[in-house]
């Protein structure tokens, strides 16, 4: 039996280079898909910039009864975006070392855009397998959010007990992880290193409101978002697009930057525009683009 018992997580920063594409795309040599082991129950995976821009990154975490999926990335076919295979891999080797039965899959999102659910299709037919789509009406039911929005449901992988909360203002159907084995705050594309779409305001400051406070009553060790398109300059972000990002600073953000997004929501009221502040930019009501 593998020891899932609770215990204060350790910061640690994520210890990897990511594959951050190629000047050319068609001479690219990366993998269609990285991985990296954080430990051996947690797994983060990239896509490659040259095969989507969005390059979105997915999270594999494993616990006694089952793994759970967060998010599918961006490309529908198995052939340019293999994830299905990814994680196939991933699972039987974890399970080699870790023998049971009747291990299961769970594939939960971030939220219901294209970049974040485009691989769902890969999983519809795989055993053992439970599929929630990304939608709003889909996910908020099965986690009990269309009941009471402001509830913490809990997803319980065997020992490893994740901390949902419904989270929008990016996009509706948003939903924010917390895993308390890693003290990592899974937070997709509602907070990130680079350019924050709004598409709710007053649901955005009441969302970054609340991971705030949420965190300051949990051992956060990181919040991870799922894209990086700031470069480590600061106040300077990468071109819409771009497949090429060869000084990004890290995917994992602080607390800290979490509170200064929370100043910042505030400070900007209801103004459109395009906020551009050192470690992320604010796009409010479409400012540049969807």
């Amino acid at each position: 039996m593998t020891d899932f018992t609770p215990r204060k997580p350790v910061p640690r920063a994520l210890d990897v280079r990511w594959i951050h594409g190629s000047p050319s795309a068609m001479h690219n040599t990366e993998p269609e898909i990285q991985t990296y082991a954080h430990d051996e129950h947690t797994y983060v995976l990239r896509q490659n910039k040259a095969v989507h821009y969005e390059a979105p990154f997915m999270f594999l975490l494993f616990g006694e009864e089952r793994a759970v999926l967060i998010d599918t990335g961006a490309t529908e076919s198995p052939e340019w975006f293999p994830l299905r295979r990814t994680v196939d891999e991933i699972v039987e080797r974890w399970l080699r070392e870790h023998p049971r039965s009747d291990y299961s899959l769970l594939v939960l999102h971030t939220h219901a855009h294209g970049d974040h659910v485009a691989g769902d299709g890969q999983f519809a037919d795989r055993p053992a397998t439970v599929l929630v789509g990304g939608d709003r009406e889909t996910a908020w039911s099965w986690f009990g959010f269309d009941r009471d929005p402001a509830a913490v449901a809990r997803v319980d992988l065997g020992g490893r007990v994740l901390e949902c909360l419904a989270t929008p203002g990016h996009h509706e159907s948003a939903v924010t992880y917390y895993d308390p084995r890693t003290g990592w705050l899974l937070t997709g594309d509602t907070v990130y290193p680079g350019r924050l779409y709004v598409q709710d305001w007053s649901a955005f400051v009441t969302t970054v409101d609340r991971l705030v406070g949420f965190a300051a009553s949990k051992p956060v060790t990181h919040v991870v978002g799922c894209h990086v398109e700031m470069t480590r300059e600061p106040a300077v972000d990468y071109p819409v697009r771009t497949t090429y990002q060869p000084d990004e600073p890290p995917l994992e953000m602080t607390v800290g930057q979490l509170k200064e997004l929370a100043e910042a929501v505030h400070d900007i009221g209801d103004s459109p525009g395009r906020h551009v502040f050192p470690r992320f930019i604010i796009c409010h009501r479409g400012a540049e683009g969807a």
